[in-house]
């Protein structure tokens, strides 16, 4: 009686973890992300407008609803950032050179970065309006 086969090692061993040692490592991934963020100056403005922004919005805010919308909408601005900050740096660890694809998709991150700022000032217009000029 021959064994079975065994599974060919995965190329990324955080793939073959499971269970709480799988989510420290990947907290432990999750914060090195934001320290890597730190270091973008777009991510850093953001994450200190947040300090003041969060607490602002549970002041503003009148309802849970309200809260959840300014406090998330801040955070939604962060969490495209880092997403723009990561497409960046998979293009640029392709090539640095100058490519039509290239400038594309970080417009298109940089577009998206844009449009999660106005949904964010939206939602901080009409809050304090609403607080201010019932």
């Amino acid at each position: 009686m021959s064994l079975p086969p065994t599974p060919p090692h995965p190329a990324n061993p955080q793939k073959a973890r499971t269970g709480l040692h799988r989510l420290w490592h990947a907290t432990g991934y999750s914060l090195a992300g934001l320290r890597a963020g730190w270091h973008e100056k777009a991510f850093r403005q953001e994450a200190i407008a947040a300090l003041f922004m969060v607490p602002l919005a549970f002041w503003l805010g009148q309802s849970w609803i309200e809260v959840a919308l300014l406090a998330g909408s801040v955070l939604l601005v962060m969490i495209v950032e880092l997403l723009n900050t990561g497409i960046e740096a998979a293009i640029d660890r392709i090539s640095l050179e100058w490519h039509p694809l290239a400038k594309r998709a970080k417009d298109m991150g940089s577009a998206a970065v844009l449009l999660a700022l106005l949904v964010c000032l939206g939602i901080w217009s009409a809050a304090l309006y609403q607080r201010f000029y019932p």
